[in-house]
This record gives C-alpha cells, structure tokens and sequence, in this order.
C-alpha cells in the first residue's frame, strides 16, 4: 500500500486531495505517474506538467526515485511567488 498526495492547484485540477493504492509500490516515481494516468485517463494532462514536483515521505524525490510500500508520495505544481 502507498498514499498518493495531490497539492495546490494540482488537487483542484484533479479534484482529488489524495488516494490510497494497494496495487503499486517497488516501481519509480515516472511509473507511478504512468499507473495514475492509466487509471484515470482525466488526469493524464494535469499529470503531465513538465514542472510537476514530487516527494516520497516529505522528501523532495527524482523522477527515477524508487518507491516502497507504506511510503507517500506526493505531487504537487512548482510554486512561484512575488
């Protein structure tokens, strides 16, 4: 099991704060993404943001990070103030 977190705009766009997956974990942060946008298609442009951010565990992670069970993840938009 793995918790999934959406933040910021991007939980607006997906309308989904966060969601729990039984069937991934011992794949990437990219397979991840690849897994959601398979499972819900609707998601696949906001998921697809070049900037988009992630972290495992409340630790900034690469797309090529690995993820293991019980771990969160978490995306989220990249932040710009002013």
């Amino acid at each position: 099991m793995i918790k999934v977190c959406f933040f910021a705009s991007l939980r607006e766009q997906l309308q989904c704060a966060e969601l729990i997956l039984d069937d991934f974990f011992g794949g990437s942060v990219e397979e991840l993404l690849s897994h959601l946008k398979h499972h819900h298609p609707d998601w696949s442009d906001a998921l697809s943001q070049p900037k988009l951010l992630s972290a495992i565990n409340h630790s900034m992670a690469s797309r090529t990070a690995i993820i293991k069970k019980n771990d969160e993840v978490a995306f989220f938009p990249m932040v710009t103030g002013g």
